[in-house]
């Protein structure tokens, strides 16, 4: 369900300024998103996804927007549509047209046994390694994959997964000699569906060394089982709890809620499917939004139904009837062949060790997730060759510069993302780089910032965008600027649209008994303050020729990046979300697969065969470290009530182009939470509005 949110400033006097909003955005699903320009009151909005996270109970997560947009933000240029064309046309004729015709390496891994001479130094290497990596022979990896999963690194202080520690961690185990197999423990997931992707993809690669890998499900949902259905066996106790009941989209409608209450929202939107502004004018769901959203569901769900049924050897039908007839008894699972057996967690434990030959009053050896993380590749002999590429990890919602309000090392910060940017154009050490996405937007300043910096390490060296769960809005403008895109089958991406527009609370301020005046001098004064009011016919064919002429731009650049003729790009943007699959097929992306395949793409650019081995140096330093930690807490502890004035300023005052998706305050309050109590509260009373 959504919920929509609005903002007032912390000022005594009685202020109410409406946020004009504008959004140059993606909006990598079904969510009407909004902006702001200038005035001192922020719209906010955000919405649960059942697509993205279809457990009912336990998955549920909030996708936040805010958005504006300025028309400095996307291009230095005035070039027009035929101008650009000409450009894409020589570019394209240049490149090969992004090699539309060429073979990609797969990536695909091989597992290689190590023997003879490699076999002694890896036990070498084990003797003399530190004590926090010694493991005892014949122990089994456990690992909980459960709640959020970063895509970026995570340090010894950090809670939660790491995505790359978590595929690191398979890559190891599946050469440790000392590792006999993998027990996981699958509960309810807070992640996109390209994670579960890349996971899955380790846990196949992982299969190949012959080692055993179990999943144990007490909680289950359409993701939970997608991942488990990779392993060799899958177990559940006798009340498990199985949601396997389908997948569902959602979108709420506040058109009828505002016409009682006597405000009306005034929208200019650019692209038949940029329904961002339909939540607040509509009663019903558009054709062309229900048209986004279906074919959007229909990927997610049919490449569930594909992956199952030929994981389990069924036929997608039988697995689909299956579904349909709503199973909520364990036992049927097992009658069908879904699960294993049904054992208890003890029970599966008491099994691996008669696997293992250990004796019944001994445990089971066990090597938990975060002490395995700790061993380092070098004591198994996984060193890697000279050849270095670079990794350049980008996660969550984009920001020119940190702010107060930033947790240590949480989001994108243009500024930092630069600095690394040009340390590996500067440098002779890297072939090649990876810029790693996983970001639903933000400052469109900051993403063309990126854009030029990606851009420029382009023309020097190979860059691949690698994208995650979603690489959208400022995500895409980001990656567009690489030589190769690759995305997963379900990445969330494109949606290159405007909309615009502003409220006129005359109506509401008429029945509260409040009243504004303003005086003003110049024509457009009024444009962003009088909301006492509607648009005038001039103002509102401003504000009509600002938003086209602001689409114009993002998506002629969008067209320039990816050597596409405009009018080709117009058929692809138009506000539209396209999951990875479809946007390939479309020239958004180039290539589907994940991280192991853009690093092959990177060596083939790099001119570096793929049997050699190269160095991956990731420029993200894990966060967040000690002193950030100490640091943070001393800041909640003197400054909460700045803090707090700080996130209403954030939704509020924000300058440039906002195009974000899901849950960016909501992820800065989370990122703050372990230091106080009260921002959970704040979280928590946000949330119920």
């Amino acid at each position: 369900m959504s919920k929509l949110l609005l903002f007032h400033t912390a000022h005594s006097t009685p202020r109410i300024h409406p946020r004009t909003f504008t959004s140059i955005l993606s909006r990598p699903l079904l969510v009407p998103s909004l902006s702001k320009c200038h005035s001192p009151i922020s719209f906010f909005a955000s919405i649960s996804s059942p697509a993205l996270h279809p457990h009912p109970h336990l998955q549920r997560q909030n996708f936040s927007f805010s958005f504006s947009f300025s028309t400095r933000a996307f291009d230095d240029s005035s070039s027009s549509a035929e101008t650009q064309n000409e450009k894409a046309e020589k570019i394209g004729s240049q490149s090969g047209a992004k090699f539309e015709a060429e073979d990609y390496p797969s990536g695909e891994v091989e597992y290689e046994k190590i023997s003879g001479w490699r076999s002694f130094v890896v036990k070498f290497k084990m003797l003399i390694a530190f004590p926090w990596e010694r493991v005892r022979k014949g122990s089994v990896l456990t690992m909980k994959l459960r709640g959020q999963i970063s895509d970026q690194l995570k340090s010894r202080f950090s809670p939660g997964l790491s995505l790359p520690q978590i595929c690191e961690n398979f890559v190891k185990a599946a050469y440790d000699p000392r590792i006999s197999g993998v027990y996981l423990h699958i509960e309810p997931l807070n992640c996109g569906w390209g994670k579960v992707e890349e996971i899955r993809r380790h846990i196949l690669n992982f299969k190949k060394s012959g080692k055993f890998i179990i999943a144990y499900i007490p909680a289950c949902g359409e993701k939970e089982y997608y991942l488990a259905c990779a392993c060799e066996e899958i177990y559940a106790p006798p009340s498990a709890y199985f949601s396997l009941y389908g997948l569902t989209v959602q979108a709420s409608f506040l058109g009828g809620v505002f016409e009682k209450i006597g405000i009306e929202p005034q929208v200019q939107r650019i692209g038949k499917y940029k329904s961002a502004g339909d939540q607040l004018t509509r009663k019903t769901m558009s054709e062309e939004n229900c048209e986004m959203l279906t074919s959007l569901l229909d990927n997610i769900y049919g490449n569930w139904l594909d992956v199952v049924s030929s994981s389990k050897g069924k036929k997608r039908e039988d697995v689909e009837n299956f579904i349909n007839e709503g199973i909520y008894k364990v036992e049927k699972l097992k009658e069908e062949g879904l699960i294993t057996n049904i054992h208890y967690d003890d029970q599966v434990i008491s099994m691996l060790k008669e696997r293992l030959g250990v004796q019944k009053d001994k445990n089971l050896l066990m090597v938990d997730y975060r002490k395995y993380s700790k061993v380092r590749k070098w004591t198994l002999g996984l060193a890697a060759g000279r050849d270095q590429i670079a990794v350049i990890r980008a996660s969550g919602s984009i920001s020119r510069v940190r702010s107060p309000l930033n947790a240590p090392s949480s989001g994108i910060i243009a500024e930092q993302i630069i600095e690394k940017i040009r340390s590996v154009r500067e440098s002779k050490r890297y072939k090649a780089a990876i810029i790693r996405i996983d970001s639903p937007g933000g400052d469109a300043l900051a993403s063309d910032l990126m854009w030029r910096e990606i851009r420029l390490l382009a023309e020097s060296k190979p860059v691949i965008a690698s994208m995650s769960d979603v690489a959208a809005s400022g995500g895409y403008y980001m990656a567009m600027a690489a030589g190769t895109i690759v995305a997963e089958n379900l990445t969330l991406t494109g949606s290159i649209g405007v909309v615009t527009g502003k409220f006129n609370l005359g109506k509401l301020y008429e029945k509260i008994g409040f009243n504004k005046e303003v005086i003003s001098r110049g024509r457009y004064a009024e444009l962003f303050a009088a909301e006492q009011r509607p648009l005038r016919s001039d103002e509102a064919e401003l504000f009509a020729k600002s938003a086209q002429n602001a689409y114009k731009q993002f998506r002629d650049k969008a067209a320039f990046s990816r050597s596409m003729p405009v009018e080709k790009m117009e058929e692809v943007a138009q506000g539209r979300v396209w999951a990875g699959r479809d946007a390939a097929s479309r020239g958004l992306v180039d290539a589907i697969g994940g991280l192991s395949r853009a690093i092959a793409i990177a060596k083939h650019r790099a001119n570096i065969p793929q049997d050699r081995k190269v160095t991956l140096v990731e420029l993200s330093r894990p966060s967040p470290t000690l002193p950030e930690i100490l640091s943070g807490v001393g800041n909640s502890i003197v400054g909460v009530d700045r803090t707090l004035k700080e996130v209403l300023q954030d939704l509020t005052f924000s300058d440039g182009v906002q195009a974000r998706m899901d849950g960016i305050v909501f992820q800065r309050l989370e990122g703050l939470s372990n230091a106080t109590p009260l921002f959970s509260l704040i979280k928590d009373y946000l949330s119920s509005l």
